[in-house]
Parts: structure tokens; C-alpha cells; sequence
């Protein structure tokens, strides 16, 4: 029966992340870790970042690990299709659509405003895995990392790969021997 529950959770997820990745994972997580309680919140936040480290859509990676975690090799099957197929399938629907009316104002509207949305879903996403992070290592310690992390991809424009490479060596040297 897991299946089933995995095939519901990124069907509805993705075929409602409209805006690809950065927009469907505040729904997958709310699938995945509140809703069905495969991953917890740790987890999911180590799971995003070595995710985001791999080549690829970020979205069909989640579903291969949560899937396969939850129900072994059926479940990565059932997940990827749930993630992958829907989405293939809408997208061809929708852009036929789109270029019959791309110079619609409805069109135009519907695009533009949704993107207000989707920050708010990242920014609520972002802000739930602060807190777990602030409670795990404290606040200076989240602050610290984050404002390296942000100067070295804002500033000196480093992939994100590396800087979450570099904070999982941080991590692993330093935290491992620190007690907070």
C-alpha cells in the first residue's frame, strides 16, 4: 500500500509545482515530511542538499531517494513515474496551449502572478529548516554558515555545489568534534 501513497504524494506535488523544482519541493516536502512522515526534517534538508549537489532535475532526484527509502525498488519505480510522467505529459498539453494564446493578457497574468506564490512557498519552506537548523547548531553557527554561503554564490559567484560541499566538510570536521 505504500505505493499508493507514494504514487499520491509526488503526483500531487509536482503536477502542482507549477515552476519546476524551486516550486515543487516546498510541496514535496510538505508530502514527505508532514503529511506521509517518510523523511524527518533533518533528513530532508540533507537529502536537498546532496540532491542539489548531483547533476539533474532536482525533483526526480527527491522522488528516486524518498521512493526507494519508503518502498525499496517498487517504490523508486512508482515515485519517478508519479514525478516524471505527469509532468511530461502536462507540459506538452500546456505549451500547445500557451503558443495558441501566448500573446493572451490572461496568459500573461496567470504567469506573472503565480511567481509571488512560489516565493512565498520557498521563503516558508526556507524558514522551517532554519529553525531546525538554529535549534540543532544555535544561531551563530546559522548565521555564520549562511552568510558564507551567501557570500561566496552571491559575491565571488561559486556553484552552489561547492559551497554545499564546502558546508558538509564544515560540518563534518568541525561540528562533529564541537558540542553545542
Amino acid at each position: 500500500m505504500e505505493w499508493l501513497k507514494l504514487l499520491w504524494g509526488f503526483f500531487i506535488s509536482n503536477a502542482l509545482g507549477y515552476g519546476g523544482g524551486p516550486s515543487s519541493i516546498p510541496l514535496m516536502y510538505e508530502e514527505i515530511v508532514n503529511h506521509y512522515h517518510w523523511l524527518d526534517n533533518i533528513q530532508f534538508s540533507n537529502m536537498l542538499a546532496l540532491g542539489n549537489t548531483l547533476p539533474g532535475p532536482i525533483a526526480t532526484k527527491i522522488a528516486a531517494f524518498v521512493g526507494y527509502q519508503a518502498g525499496g525498488w517498487v517504490g523508486f519505480a512508482v515515485s519517478i513515474i508519479a514525478t516524471v510522467v505527469p509532468t511530461a505529459a502536462a507540459l506538452i498539453w500546456l505549451l500547445n496551449i500557451m503558443q495558441k494564446y501566448r500573446k493572451s493578457n490572461a496568459v500573461k497574468g496567470m504567469t506573472l502572478l503565480v511567481q509571488p506564490v512560489i516565493a512565498i512557498m520557498m521563503l516558508v519552506m526556507t524558514w522551517q529548516l532554519s529553525v531546525n537548523s538554529v535549534h540543532e547548531i544555535g544561531i551563530w553557527q546559522s548565521l555564520g554558515i549562511a552568510a558564507v554561503a551567501y557570500f561566496f554564490m552571491v559575491k565571488k559567484k561559486t556553484h552552489p555545489a561547492f559551497v554545499i560541499v564546502g558546508a558538509f566538510v564544515y560540518g563534518g570536521v568541525f561540528l562533529g568534534v564541537l558540542q553545542f
